[in-house]
């Protein structure tokens, strides 16, 4: 379980703005090329464990900040299908 964990958590904090992309087109999330940049810009290199509950609402509020609040919502249901 820890492995998968790692996995996930570097895959989330090296994450390209084009693999963003990719997976908000997949989970039918809507963001703006802009702020996926700034999405990426705030997760690179942070050592973010979404598997922290903590960690996982300071990202949230940054995506929050960045896109709106329902965006954030929709990528906090994605975190919790990785986490549950």
């Amino acid at each position: 379980m820890i492995l998968f964990q790692k996995i996930i958590n570097q895959k989330l904090n090296n994450i390209s703005v084009e693999e963003l992309m990719q997976y908000a087109k997949q989970f039918n999330i809507s963001i703006g090329r802009a702020q996926a940049a700034e999405v990426v810009k705030a997760m690179n290199g942070q050592n973010i464990n979404i598997f922290n509950q903590n960690e996982r609402k300071k990202l949230l509020a940054k995506i929050a900040k960045i896109t709106s609040l329902e965006t954030a919502q929709q990528v906090n249901q994605i975190f919790q299908k990785f986490t549950n």
